[in-house]
């Protein structure tokens, strides 16, 4: 999660030097809102994807559905703990 908080200070030091540290925080909050949201996204396409299997592999499915939903979540815990 270091590395997420090191790219978001590093895309603010590309945007002009006259914001305030008020609007470099508000910047930095609508960042970290696109990521999650970029990544429930991922995770639903993900998901999704599991869903078109057969019959026969839909066990299998299941369980990759269940981990790609709990690493999500604990990423999305972590960023949410960055604020």
């Amino acid at each position: 999660m270091q590395r997420i908080n090191e790219i978001v200070e590093e895309e603010l030091g590309h945007l002009d030097a006259g914001l305030s540290d008020d609007q470099k925080a508000k910047v930095a909050k609508a960042i970290e809102k696109a990521v999650i949201r970029g990544m429930l996204e991922g995770q639903h396409r993900a998901v999704d994807t599991c869903s078109d299997f057969s019959e026969a592999e839909q066990d299998t499915a299941h369980k990759i559905r269940t981990e790609i939903r709990r690493r999500n979540d604990a990423l999305i815990a972590n960023l949410s703990a960055l604020r």
